[in-house]
This record gives C-alpha cells, sequence and structure tokens, in this order.
C-alpha cells in the first residue's frame, strides 16, 4: 500500500507541472500574439 501512496503523489507531481507549463505556453503565446499585432516588427513593415 505504501507503493501505491508514492506512485500517485508522482502521478500528481507530473501532472501539476504539465498543467503549469501549459498555462504558461498559453499565456506566453497569448501575449506575443497579442504585441506583435500591435508592434509590428521589421517583416512586416517591409512586406
Amino acid at each position: 500500500m505504501i507503493a501505491a501512496n508514492i506512485w500517485h503523489f508522482w502521478i500528481g507531481v507530473v501532472l501539476t507541472l504539465a498543467a503549469v507549463l501549459t498555462v504558461v505556453g498559453l499565456i506566453r503565446g497569448y501575449l506575443k500574439s497579442v504585441s506583435s499585432q500591435r508592434y509590428p516588427g521589421r517583416r512586416q513593415n517591409d512586406a
């Protein structure tokens, strides 16, 4: 039974880290998308 507790603990840790990284990636992608429309770079000005 002790192995089951340890196993569930590590699954929780891995899922929590994956969820945090997913949320951070989504926020980063959203901010990059919004800021690229507001402040276009040189590549968009040349076209």
